[in-house]
């Protein structure tokens, strides 16, 4: 039996991990999942290439949980060069409607202008996946978006 082809969206920089199954660029199944992203994302990704032939992989970059994004990001780059996947990328505010993200304690990012910086006492936005997929919204350029406090 063919695996039928699928895009999948990543979001793993907040909890819980929010996994969107996409066929013809519609989300035809969503996972969210608490837990370590060392632990849940090989656990998801095991059972979506046991079921689908993935296509694309697309992941939220960044800015959020540093080691959420190391960790994705080396993970779906694997995933890349050993199933031939293609993966792309874009920032969570493209995810959450550019609302604040969580940074650490008090803390939130938050993109104005097409820069990211810091504030506090902030409510942090939901994330959602797009009910359609558009693959131009994403970019080749991958590699993870830390932002850092200058010291």
């Amino acid at each position: 039996m063919q695996k039928c082809l699928v895009d999948i969206v990543a979001i793993p920089i907040a909890s819980p991990l929010l996994i969107g199954i996409y066929k013809d660029k519609k989300l035809i199944k969503e996972i969210k999942k608490e837990g370590k992203t060392s632990d849940i994302l090989p656990e998801i990704f095991d059972k979506i290439l046991k079921e689908y032939e993935v296509k694309h992989i697309i992941y939220s970059k960044g800015p959020g949980s540093y080691m959420a994004i190391k960790l994705s990001y080396i993970f779906f780059k694997m995933l890349e060069i050993t199933k031939n996947i293609t993966l792309l990328a874009t920032d969570g505010f493209y995810f959450n409607n550019n609302s604040p993200i969580k940074a650490v304690g008090n803390t939130f990012f938050i993109k104005k202008e097409g820069i990211i910086s810091l504030e506090k006492n902030l409510k942090e936005g939901e994330f959602k996946l797009p009910k359609i997929l558009n693959l131009d919204d994403f970019s080749k350029e991958t590699s993870p978006l830390y932002v850092l406090k200058a010291i």
